[in-house]
């Protein structure tokens, strides 16, 4: 792995110290090389702390790196000045903040990562988008977390990192028939895939949501995670490849 850590960066959210990372970088071995931050993945714990440190100094020097114990949730959380101890993180998906110094960190595999902000109130958020969270509200959630702090979202404005992409995101149909009972108009989400299966857009969905929210503007990356083993870790490539542990990337995003 290069030793320079990538962050990928947003239009929208220019002047705001954020980043999307991926596996470049990091000092973690073997199925997890590089930049690996999940401390459920399996890796050696100096590793995954040594890495997290080097993401945040990538993002906002300095900073208190704030996460949460990621459950599929549509939960949203307001980080507190001190970081929780990993030991004590509370079960959600998605994070506010309007403390400078706190740098919020969301962990995916595939799940969308989402960064939020709204400049003039000085808050933002960060939300993990799986497709359980995504239907179930988790960017909602985060919208009305900010404006809890004195966000207004027609002001917000948000990016969609790397996640898996339509191409490599097949699924059942009942996974199609659930979003389709939700709403019909979900529909639009879905390709045809192979007989009795689909190929799902959650990038467009989880952009779709954040849109008819009222947000003000919303930038999808359109990056892969599936497809670009070096660049991004992936738990259905590796499931696919039959390895035995996958590693995590984080998405960040704070107040100077």
């Amino acid at each position: 792995m290069a030793d320079a850590v990538e962050v990928i960066r947003a239009g929208l959210l220019k002047g705001v110290p954020h980043g999307f990372l991926g596996r470049k970088g990091g000092v973690s071995t073997g199925d997890v090389a590089g930049l690996n931050v999940g401390l459920g993945s399996g890796d050696d714990p100096a590793a995954i702390a040594e890495n997290r440190r080097r993401a945040t100094e990538a993002v906002l020097p300095g900073a208190r790196l704030a996460t949460v114990y990621q459950v599929h949730s549509p939960d949203c959380v307001v980080a507190p000045a001190e970081p929780w101890p990993d030991a004590d993180r509370p079960h959600a998906d998605a994070l506010v903040t309007d403390r400078p110094g706190v740098l919020l960190g969301i962990l995916t595999a595939d799940c969308a990562p989402v960064l939020l902000a709204d400049l003039e109130a000085g808050v933002v958020a960060a939300a993990h988008a799986g497709w359980k969270g995504a239907v179930g509200g988790v960017t909602d959630r985060t919208v009305e977390a900010m404006e809890s702090l004195g966000a207004r979202r027609e002001r917000i404005v948000a990016a969609v990192g790397p996640c898996i992409a339509r191409r490599s995101y097949e699924v059942d149909e009942a996974f199609h028939d659930r979003f389709l009972t939700d709403d019909e108009g979900n529909a639009v989400f879905f390709a045809a895939g192979r007989p009795g299966h689909h190929q799902f857009d959650l990038e467009a969905y989880v952009t779709a949501r954040l849109a008819r929210a009222g947000l003000g503007r919303v930038e999808a990356l359109g990056l892969d995670t599936y497809s670009a083993p070096d660049r991004f870790y992936s738990f259905r490539r590796a499931t696919h490849r039959g390895e035995p542990a996958y590693g995590r990337q984080i998405s960040l995003i704070g107040l100077p």
